[in-house]
Formats: C-alpha cells, sequence, structure tokens
C-alpha cells in the first residue's frame, strides 16, 4: 500500500495509526457489485475497510461468479415464464437454484453435490462452499 515491501506488519499498523488511518477486516458473506450489464459476486471474500481522514475505502479479495443483471432479483417478474421461471425460487426443498448455481461454480462441483452442501448447511453459501472445497 505504501511500498513498504518488506516492512514488519506491526511497525506498519503503528504508522497507519500515527497518521490517522483505520483499517479493520469485515465478516462479510457475500459482496455483490453491480454494473450496467452484469452482476459480480464475491462469496466468501476477505473485505477490510479503510478509513483515513474520514474517508472510506473498501478493499475486496477474492474470486468473483458472473451473473446476469437482475438474475435472482426479480423473481416474481418471471413467474409466468415457462422456461427456467424458478432460478430464484428454488424447487421443493427451498434452496434456490441461484445458490446452488453459485456454490457448484466457486467449489466445481455439480448441481447435485452443491445443492446437498447447501440442504445440509441450511442454506449457508460459505459453509456450503467451505464443506466442498
Amino acid at each position: 500500500m505504501f511500498g513498504g515491501g518488506g516492512m514488519n506488519p506491526r511497525k506498519m499498523q503503528q504508522m497507519m495509526k500515527q497518521m490517522g488511518i483505520d483499517v479493520t477486516e469485515i465478516d462479510a458473506e457475500e459482496v455483490v457489485i453491480r454494473t450496467d450489464d452484469e452482476e459480480l459476486v464475491f462469496d466468501g471474500a476477505q473485505v477490510t475497510r479503510m478509513d483515513a481522514q474520514g474517508q472510506e475505502t473498501y478493499q475486496i479479495v477474492g474470486e468473483p461468479t458472473t451473473r446476469a443483471l437482475g438474475e435472482g432479483d426479480d423473481a416474481d417478474a418471471s413467474a409466468g415464464d415457462a422456461g427456467g421461471s424458478d432460478d430464484a425460487a428454488g424447487d421443493d426443498d427451498g434452496v434456490p437454484d441461484d445458490d446452488v448455481q453459485l456454490v457448484a461454480t466457486r467449489a466445481g462441483v455439480s448441481e447435485g453435490d452443491a445443492r446437498e452442501a447447501l440442504e445440509a448447511e441450511d442454506g449457508d453459501l460459505a459453509a456450503a462452499i467451505s464443506r466442498l472445497e
């Protein structure tokens, strides 16, 4: 960040504190970035908030999955469609298909395995991915 290459992390924190910079780790389960064309979904990402002189900056470290804009947000709007209308609603077990696809993509497993992991973890995305990795 400041070119501290081999600097002791404790020394770096001390210098940042002297300059009025506060760094906080955030325990985020999911981060979604929406653009005009798509959504970038970071599941289980490492998020850091840095507050410097009243200006907050967020750093996200992780591998995003990409999904079409609005996918999963408009479940009611697409309920009349014949093909794929259950994307956000899920099936009989209550696990949304979007969550299944996200876990399957992130963990590199089949949708069946992803669904089983989600069911076992009561729909917790991060726990399901962790279980499969």
